[in-house]
């Protein structure tokens, strides 16, 4: 219900009945149209690392160790510029109106990807793959969160970011298969690789003509109107589904003249308003971005180069990586909302990074093979993927609504490139020099990072749990009620 109380402001109480709302079909549909964004970036990522060898053996492309890094440098940094790009036109324009641009932009650069004739057209259209990836990830991450009761939250957030990993289970199973030279010719797998990728964007499409405009984000663009019949429809759905009314809301907030962003205004906001979280996203970002792309987009090139293991059965050494990266975030995911964000996110920061360290000392002593690398890679991002997930829910929910998607975007941005974008660089080159100390000391860089982060997490980390979005952290345009 709206309530005018002066001339520039008004009470709403959109935001508490979407936070009582019982999970129903509709946040079913709102997590399968819009998290299987991460699917697709865990199957772009995936098939990327997994196709790693077959693209130095492609007649066509035979790109270097080195060459293979820098395509996974231009995926990210495309990603960066896609977050940052999106994320301002997300906060400007709406959630919805971004979802298909984006996604139509990663439908086109990654079937071009599948005809790339050399090594040039490979990293331009990786670039914009990533790009379409990057910019989804502000619309969906700001939806998601806007939409999800704040009881589950924090369960909903990390089970979705782990879901990455279902796309990377579905990449390394599919790459044994396509990369098989018995079946398809050398230059061909790779190439029906990155198409399936088109396939299944054209599916999302579908999904998402189904979902509405953030209500959250029609009430602080003055169109409270359009966000009170929306979560009306939403009630009036769940109430027929489940055969009884729902109960009353009496949380209210009182809410200005709508926000208008400026470059002064977001400085404003993030320097002045709120500069230990800034630091505190940079870090968690930044830290994860570093261990996850660096050793993630040179797997590939540790089994085959220092384990001898065949390009076409590099997956099969992936799958069981992704499942302990997807089991992470879905079995940890509920302590984050009933320990609380700040114990669990340096837990899972700490341990990770611990045992990174352990398992870059077995590496260099050379007393691991294949399949103990693989054991211990995965019990490592069992806990890195539920610290990494976290970084992202911190974000998405520590800075106000009127910039939430914005924030995203930069943090993303910033914590990949302090962290992600340089990190193929390096350890391909780390890879190419063939010395195993020189290898684990890029390991060891990344776990001192992890364990920095969770030390900063301790020290200002912000207790997000089970609280509503406006409770921490108020609306621009909030007003005293």
């Amino acid at each position: 219900m709206i309530f005018m109380e002066a001339e520039r402001t008004f009470q709403t109480d959109v935001p508490g009945r979407l936070d009582r709302l019982p999970w129903s079909r509709f946040h079913r549909l709102v997590i399968a149209a819009l998290g299987i964004t991460w699917i697709l970036d865990g199957l772009e990522v995936t098939l990327a690392g997994s196709v790693a060898a077959a693209l130095q053996e492609s007649p066509s492309l035979h790109l270097t160790a080195q060459q293979v890094g820098l395509t996974g440098s231009a995926y990210l940094a495309g990603a960066v510029v896609g977050s940052l790009y999106f994320g301002h036109l997300t906060d400007k324009l709406g959630r919805k109106k971004l979802f298909s641009v984006t996604l139509g932009l990663y439908l086109v650069a990654t079937a071009l990807t599948a005809i790339s004739w050399n090594f040039e057209s490979f990293l331009v259209f990786r670039f914009l793959t990533g790009a379409g990836i990057g910019g989804e990830y502000a619309a969906i991450n700001s939806a998601i969160h806007e939409m999800v009761p704040a009881r589950l939250r924090g369960r909903i957030d990390l089970a979705v970011n782990g879901s990455f990993w279902v796309g990377a289970a579905v990449g390394a199973a599919a790459s044994v298969w396509l990369l098989d030279p018995a079946l398809l010719p050398p230059d061909m797998g790779w190439r029906v690789a990155f198409g399936t990728g088109a396939a299944l964007g054209l599916f999302i499409l579908y999904l998402r003509r189904f979902l509405p405009e953030s209500p959250r984000w029609l009430m602080t663009h003055g169109r409270v109107e359009e966000a009170e019949k929306v979560v009306g429809e939403i009630e009036a759905k769940i109430e027929a589904d489940q055969g009884h009314k729902l109960p009353p809301c009496e949380t209210r907030i009182t809410l200005g003249q709508p926000h208008k962003l400026t470059l002064g205004s977001v400085a404003h906001t993030l320097l002045k308003k709120y500069p230990r979280r800034v630091f505190l996203g940079l870090s968690l970002m930044s830290a994860q971005a570093f261990v996850y792309n660096a050793i993630f987009f040179t797997y590939a090139l540790i089994l085959t180069r220092f384990y001898g293991v065949p390009s076409d059965r590099v997956g099969l050494y992936i799958l069981p990586f992704a499942i302990g990266n997807f089991l992470g975030p879905l079995l940890l995911g509920p302590l984050f909302d009933t320990i609380g964000r700040k114990p669990m996110i340096a837990a899972t920061y700490a341990l990770s990074g611990l045992l990174l360290a352990a398992t870059a000392q077995l590496f260099a002593m050379g007393l691991l093979d294949a399949t103990t690398q693989t054991i211990a890679w995965t019990i490592v991002f069992f806990f890195a993927s539920a610290a990494a997930s976290a970084g992202y829910l911190t974000i998405g929910e520590s800075f106000p609504l009127e910039l939430r998607a914005l924030t995203i975007s930069l943090f993303y941005a910033f914590g990949t490139l302090l962290g992600g974008v340089g990190g193929p660089w390096l350890f391909g080159v780390l890879i190419e020099s063939g010395s195993r100390n020189e290898i684990r000391a890029g390991y060891l860089l990344g776990a001192g990072l992890m364990i920095a982060a969770a030390l900063v997490e301790l020290w200002i980390g912000v207790k997000a749990e089970r609280r509503s979005l406006e409770d921490v952290a108020s609306p621009l345009s909030a007003r005293d009620g």
